[in-house]
């Protein structure tokens, strides 16, 4: 059950991923149509091109600012020392992290049994029953 609502989750971000980009496909070649009579060839892929770096570095502000805002509240709302000690670990060895989170999701792809009990062991209310 978990694991399928999981999939159907990635299914949908997949999906909107897609979307987006045909989007963007779309409006670009709308930019660089509207302007190529103006600045031909050249000058209307330079203006897709600029419109883009625009569009990519205000995102980048947008999700700068908001991460260090959310920086400050994630740091007084982490209690327990496993869980400080598991994002410490990811922020200094992210490939190895990276690499076992990837075997984890592979292991849990061919049995989500195990994906199954290990979540109901982790999120279980009683700490005896671990």
């Amino acid at each position: 059950m978990i694991f399928r609502r999981a999939l159907l989750a990635l299914m949908a971000a997949a999906t909107l991923s897609a979307a987006a980009a045909v989007v963007v496909v779309a409006l670009a070649f709308a930019l660089y149509a509207l302007a190529e009579p103006h600045l031909g060839r050249a000058g209307a892929a330079a203006t897709v091109a600029l419109v883009a770096a625009i569009l990519t570095g205000l995102a980048g502000m947008i999700v700068a600012l908001a991460a260090r805002n959310k920086r400050s509240r994630a740091a007084s709302l982490l209690s327990g020392g496993v869980l400080e000690r598991a994002i410490a670990f990811v922020r200094q060895k992210p490939i190895v992290a990276a690499a076992a989170a990837i075997g984890a999701g592979l292991m849990a792809a061919r049995n989500p049994k195990y994906l199954g009990e290990a979540l109901r062991a982790f999120l279980d209310s009683d700490p005896k029953a671990r």
